[in-house]
Order: C-alpha cells, then sequence, then structure tokens
C-alpha cells in the first residue's frame, strides 16, 4: 500500500493530467455532481496539510522573517498583477478573466513544497512561505480580487473571507489538533497523506471540467495558453526576484517554484461558491492545476540539471 501511495504522489501531476483528459471526454461521468463537492474535497488537502505541518516548520517566519517577507510580497503581487495582466491583454471575458484573477490571488500551492523538494531549493523557506500565505489567504484573497476584478464584478469580500476561513483554515487547524492528540496515530498516516491529496485534486480537476467540458473543447485553446503564460512567467519573475536580491541558488529556487504554483483548486472552489453566474470561473483554475503540476515537475528537473552542470565546471 505504501508503495503505490508513493507512486502516486511521486506522478501527481500525470494523474492530474489524466483526470482532466478523462473528465474531457467522458464529461457526464462526473458532470451530474454537484460541484460544491470541490469545497470538501479541498478542506481533505487543507486537513492533510495540517497533519504534515508542526511548530518547528513556523520557526523559519521569527528566525528568518526577511526571507518570508520577500518571498510573501512576492507572491502577493507578482501573481495577482500577472493574471490581471493577462487578461487584458489577451482581452478575457468576464467570467475567464474573473477565473484566472482568483488563481492569481490565492496563496502558494501545497505542491510546491515536494516540488522545492525535488529542485534542491530551500525547503523550510517553502514550507514557511505556504504556511503564512494560506493564513494571509483569507484577508487578501478577497480585497485582491475585489481591487483587480470588483469593478466589472460584485465581490462580496466578506463572504469569500469566511469560505476561506471554512475550507482552508479549519481543516488545516484540526489536522494540528490531531497530529497534537494523536501523535502516534498521526506518523503513521503521513505515508499516505500526499497520495490522498493526489487523489483529491485530480477529482477537482476532473468534476471542474467535466461541467465546463463543452465550453473547453469550443473555445479552450486560449484560456490553456493564458494559464501556461501566467504560470510560467510567475516561476521566472519569482526567480527573478531572488536573483535581484542576490540571495542563494535554493532561496532564489523556492520563491521561484512558491510564487509561480498557486492553490489553484480553492481558486476552483471560491467562483464555484461565490461566482455561480460565471460557470466558466472555475475554469481556469483546474487548468492551472493540472499544468502547474507539469511545468512544476519540469522546472524541478532543470535546476537539478543546472546544479549538476555547476558541480562539474567547479570539479
Amino acid at each position: 500500500m505504501k508503495k503505490l501511495c508513493h507512486y502516486i504522489s511521486k506522478y501527481m501531476g500525470l494523474l492530474v493530467l489524466a483526470a482532466a483528459l478523462l473528465a474531457l471526454a467522458y464529461p457526464d461521468a462526473l458532470g451530474r455532481i454537484n460541484p460544491k463537492v470541490i469545497n470538501y474535497l479541498i478542506g481533505v488537502v487543507m486537513f492533510g496539510m495540517g497533519l504534515t505541518l508542526n511548530l518547528q516548520d513556523f520557526k523559519i517566519v521569527f528566525s528568518r522573517p526577511k526571507d518570508i517577507v520577500i518571498g510573501c510580497m512576492a507572491q502577493f503581487t507578482i501573481m495577482p498583477l500577472l493574471a490581471w495582466t493577462l487578461t487584458k491583454l489577451f482581452q478575457l471575458d468576464e467570467a475567464l478573466a474573473l477565473g484566472v484573477v482568483l488563481v492569481g490571488c490565492c496563496p502558494g500551492g501545497t505542491a510546491s513544497n515536494v516540488i522545492t523538494y525535488l529542485a534542491k531549493g530551500d525547503l523550510a523557506l517553502s514550507v514557511g512561505m505556504t504556511g503564512v500565505s494560506t493564513l494571509l489567504a483569507p484577508f487578501l484573497t478577497p480585497l485582491l480580487t475585489w481591487m483587480l476584478a470588483g469593478k466589472s464584478i460584485n465581490v462580496d469580500v466578506a463572504s469569500m473571507f469566511l469560505s476561506i476561513l471554512w475550507i482552508v483554515i479549519l481543516p488545516i487547524v484540526l489536522g494540528l489538533l490531531i497530529k497534537w492528540l494523536w501523535p502516534k496515530f498521526t506518523e503513521r498516516a503521513t505515508d499516505y497523506l500526499p497520495a490522498f491529496s493526489s487523489v483529491a485534486i485530480a477529482f477537482i480537476v476532473a468534476i471542474v471540467i467535466s461541467v465546463n467540458a463543452d465550453k473547453l473543447l469550443a473555445g479552450g485553446l486560449l484560456i490553456v495558453v493564458v494559464v501556461m503564460l501566467h504560470n510560467v512567467c510567475g516561476l521566472g519573475l519569482g526567480y527573478l526576484i531572488g536573483q535581484l536580491l542576490s540571495l542563494s541558488e535554493p532561496k532564489k529556487r523556492a520563491i521561484s517554484i512558491e510564487v509561480g504554483m498557486q492553490n489553484s483548486g480553492l481558486a476552483s472552489s471560491l467562483a464555484t461558491i461565490h461566482f455561480a453566474a460565471y460557470p466558466l470561473a472555475s475554469t481556469p483554475g483546474a487548468i492551472f492545476s493540472v499544468w502547474h503540476n507539469l511545468s512544476g515537475a519540469a522546472v524541478a528537473y532543470l535546476y537539478r540539471r543546472q546544479e549538476k552542470s555547476s558541480q562539474f565546471h567547479l570539479n
């Protein structure tokens, strides 16, 4: 069982891609599922994140506050502004533009820690950034969405704040509580958590794509291009920020990955709950969930290759 879970988490990108393709090919299979199920699936992923965290992970916030501040400022400026710029540049309609902005305004993705580890980046910084950006999300995600999309669409900031508390923060707190109360049980469960999270994310993607399959097949290429650009530019600009500030190579990699990889499942969930009048708004989050896992694996490979090349030249 452990071996199977290891392979599921290792090939998460391919699993999510397969779920997306199956949802496009057989949309009726999942199309009847209530999209609100996404909220519970996000909760499962966040609960798993809470079970894997401990107080040691947050020590970096106090021991290296400068790194965390740099990373989180990059997270909540680069991705929202990049999203808004791309929606204007490609003249996306209201629903898709809202979906792209929502992705940009969300905190870092949970898979970013795994990708940072594979890329030989600063894992402590990555975990710290994910934790802090997630805690800031109830405040910053609704506010930034309102600032960037609120002129054309009614954004209920208070309602979004409460949704993020219930969907993200509460499950993380419950996970931390259970880890504190039953540490031995939690230690055994952590071997299986990445696989369960991977399956949950694949289901989220499949449900969102099933609901919007017809519209995606009719004209989805443009939004796929926008989502890919959003992610790739985020990865590149995150690295550039580290370069401009003369940070170490592991820190640059961590910030690059944290900035470029978003909690896109949360974006799809928020779109489903708060913007039901714009059904396509949940689509960019689903596409981002597929793409950023594939690009993240590619980036990790490139960073590892870069490190091997550097070591070769030094020798």
